[in-house]
This record gives structure tokens, C-alpha cells and sequence, in this order.
């Protein structure tokens, strides 16, 4: 089985009504979702930003390449959250089933302004919004991302020095 190591990051900025995360909402096709021929109305897709880890990059070093590529946002490390595991089949390609291990940092928002990316990203990126964090921990589409959300949401509760 092929074996993926990638880092991504929960970015976090005070709003209003608490706390805002930078989500993004991928291309369909390079999110490895296929669309039927039905017209039926289609969920949005949404997701923390995550990358592939480059040879010799730390998970830390992806973390922020791929939030800033992703999302245009510039970012400091708070901590380490959580490594997700699971198995996917590739849609595209050969078809493996892949064992993938995602390293997940909670990151402070900077700079930057959400969605400023670069038209290369266009391919992997539809879009990239804020929302707010509770939203997130039932508005992300995958489970293991919702529970890496849950797991900031639960650690900025007991550290508002962030």
C-alpha cells in the first residue's frame, strides 16, 4: 500500500462571536470527488488547508507552506493538535489504495487576506473563506478534520492568550 505523509493547519483569528477558522473549498476533481450526471444539488465541499510534505520539509514547514498557499494567509505555529490516519483509493491515476497520515497545527493568523492565491492553485482551490470555529466542528466535510477543529476549539477555551 503507498503511503502519504502530509501537515496542514487550523488558522485561527479572533471575530466577533469568538473565534474564525480559514477553511477552504476544493476542486471537486483534485479533491478526488467525481460528479454524476444528475443535476441534483451538490453539499459544498469544505476542508482545513493540507499538503504533501516536500523532500526534506518538517510537518511544521508544510503546515505553513500549505495554509499560505492555500489560503493567502500568513501564520504562526501555537501547537501540534493531531495526527489523523486513514485509507483512501485514489480516484484518479492507478486506482492504490493509499494509508495517509495528516499532521495538524493549531496556527495564529498573521497576515494576508483569505482567498489571495495564486492561479496555479486555482486547480486544487476553489476558494477560501473564513468561518466561524463552532460552524467548522459540523461544517467540515470529513470527520477527522472536524475532530481536529474540536480539539482547537476546546484548547483556545482554556488558553485566551492566544
Amino acid at each position: 500500500m503507498v503511503r502519504e505523509i502530509s501537515a496542514g493547519g487550523v488558522v485561527v483569528r479572533p471575530a466577533a462571536t469568538g473565534w474564525a477558522v480559514a477553511v477552504i473549498e476544493p476542486e471537486r476533481e483534485a479533491a478526488g470527488v467525481t460528479t454524476s450526471r444528475r443535476k441534483a444539488p451538490q453539499k459544498v465541499l469544505l476542508a482545513l488547508p493540507k499538503g504533501l510534505l516536500d523532500p526534506g520539509e518538517k510537518p511544521e514547514q508544510t503546515a505553513l507552506r500549505e495554509v499560505l498557499e492555500e489560503t493567502g494567509l500568513r501564520v504562526t505555529p501555537v501547537r501540534k493538535l493531531a495526527d489523523i490516519k486513514y485509507v483512501y483509493v485514489r480516484t484518479w491515476g492507478d486506482k492504490q489504495r493509499v494509508f495517509k497520515i495528516v499532521t495538524f497545527y493549531l496556527l495564529r493568523y498573521e497576515s494576508g487576506r483569505i482567498d489571495e492565491i495564486s492561479p496555479e492553485m486555482r486547480i486544487e482551490v476553489k476558494r477560501a473563506l473564513w468561518i466561524p470555529l463552532e460552524e467548522a466542528v459540523r461544517k467540515l466535510s470529513y470527520k477527522g478534520e472536524r475532530d481536529v477543529a474540536r480539539s482547537a476549539q476546546e484548547y483556545l477555551k482554556s488558553h485566551s492568550e492566544v
